[in-house]
């Protein structure tokens, strides 16, 4: 019914910067807030940035002001600005979102996921 699907990843230097995108389609009535998640190998999935449907956002401490979430609600698509990015910011970084339906659920999806490497 809905899908979230995730691009941008890729293979960047230190300091490189890349930009995520995740775009969501299907039977959706109306998209509230969206997040991005980041796991590495061996490690557990933690929480890069949120914003809501009204632009506010949080972000986790370890961006230190290198990331920039943003959204255009016109599209269903979020973005995922990546600056000065560091080694230890490699891993699979997935799309979330609690989304309504046409057919009155809400829920919250993930995305595919998108493979970030970042070369010492």
């Amino acid at each position: 019914q809905v899908q979230l699907v995730e691009s941008g990843g890729g293979l960047v230097q230190g300091g490189g910067s890349l930009r995520l995108s995740c775009a969501a389609s299907g039977r959706i009535f109306s998209v509230n807030a969206m997040g991005w998640y980041r796991q590495a190998p061996g490690k557990q999935r933690e929480l890069v940035a949120v914003i809501t449907s009204g632009g506010s956002t949080n972000y986790a401490d370890f961006v230190q002001g290198r990331f920039t979430i943003s959204r255009d609600n016109a599209k269903n698509t979020m973005y995922l600005q990546m600056n000065s990015l560091k080694p230890e910011d490699t891993g699979v970084y997935y799309c979330n979102a609690i989304i309504a339906t046409t057919l009155g659920l809400k829920s919250t999806y993930w995305g595919q996921g998108t493979q970030v490497t970042v070369s010492s």
